[in-house]
């Protein structure tokens, strides 16, 4: 059945997120491992991701951990050099959707002041037709309530839509919905199964 509405993961998808990395650039891979290990920084980072407030969850975690606090302070203070770079050709195939007049919805764990960040720094996020921004919604994937969500919003059958994560969780989830779902490893991948579902030729993606 051909989808009638493309859904977009961002972070991994769009663009890179990867805190380890940006950690073992700034202190160090070992100091690093540490401090991940001594702290749940993606527990705390889902906490924003379900709507709490940015500057207020960084500063109550690094009151906690004082001898960690400059490391967890740097989770807002340098946000934006974890969130990179912008994977290009995944942002070529968004537009070469919206050129082929696909409509193109965003479905994101991200949390509210950091998705304006984001908006920010990457202008092609204003791009899609429709944003489910799960700081907004006060629910993350993989929970079954925000493609419940998704579906009374936009009213396409759950069949009609395509979505792509690259959380293997958060594609059962969709799955489970009855949503058609690909699971991202790469631009080169997703644009394949693109060109199957017959939304885009190759050539537009050139």
């Amino acid at each position: 059945m051909t989808p009638q509405a493309v859904i977009f993961d961002i972070g991994n998808v769009l663009i890179e997120w990867q805190p380890e990395r940006f950690y073992d650039r700034v202190i160090g891979a070992d100091r690093r491992a540490a401090f991940f290990a001594a702290i749940d920084l993606h527990g705390m980072n889902d906490r924003v991701d379900r709507g709490e407030p940015f500057t207020e969850v960084i500063a109550e975690v690094a009151a906690a951990h004082p001898g960690w606090a400059t490391e967890i302070r740097m989770w807002q203070d340098r946000w934006i050099d974890m969130a990179a770079p912008a994977i290009d050709a995944s942002v070529g195939i968004l537009r070469a959707l919206r050129r082929a007049s696909v409509p193109v919805f965003a479905l994101s764990n991200f949390g509210i002041e950091t998705f304006e960040i984001g908006r920010e720094n990457y202008p092609f996020l204003e791009e899609f037709d429709r944003h489910y921004i799960s700081g907004h919604m006060g629910v993350t994937k993989p929970d079954p309530r925000i493609y419940d969500m998704v579906e009374e919003d936009c009213g396409i059958a759950p069949e009609r839509l395509l979505f792509t994560d690259d959380r293997a969780e958060n594609i059962a989830a969709a799955r489970a919905r009855g949503w058609q779902a690909h699971l991202f490893d790469g631009p080169a991948g997703w644009a394949d199964r693109l060109v199957a579902a017959g939304l885009v030729t190759r050539d537009a993606l050139t």
